[in-house]
């Protein structure tokens, strides 16, 4: 009788009709600009900033810096911060930064 019962639940859980999938979304997570932060790569975006700056002969704020040379916001003030340091910058009005 116990084998008769066994197989019965078999049965029972054959004839049932397999569990829909649940649908699982991946989320993608926003993926940050990573920065390296060496001499050899901020001396790189500075040489960015400093043509970006040379081509537009004119003052230029942070974020038209790093549209014109195709850079992060971050990376463009690591460069900044070279350029300052090496005397090759002028602070102008309004948070603009203009070549020396």
């Amino acid at each position: 009788m116990a084998e008769k019962k066994a197989t019965t639940k078999k049965a029972a859980t054959e004839t049932k009709a397999p569990a829909a999938k649940k649908s699982t979304t991946t989320k993608k997570a926003a993926v940050k600009d990573v920065v390296a932060v060496n001499a050899e790569n901020i001396g790189f975006k500075a040489g960015d900033v400093y043509q970006a700056l040379a081509a537009a002969e004119r003052a230029l704020t942070v974020e038209e810096i790093a549209q014109a040379a195709s850079i992060s916001n971050e990376e463009t003030l690591l460069g900044l911060g070279w350029l300052f340091k090496e005397g090759k910058l002028l602070s102008a009005e309004d948070n603009k930064v203009v070549l020396a």
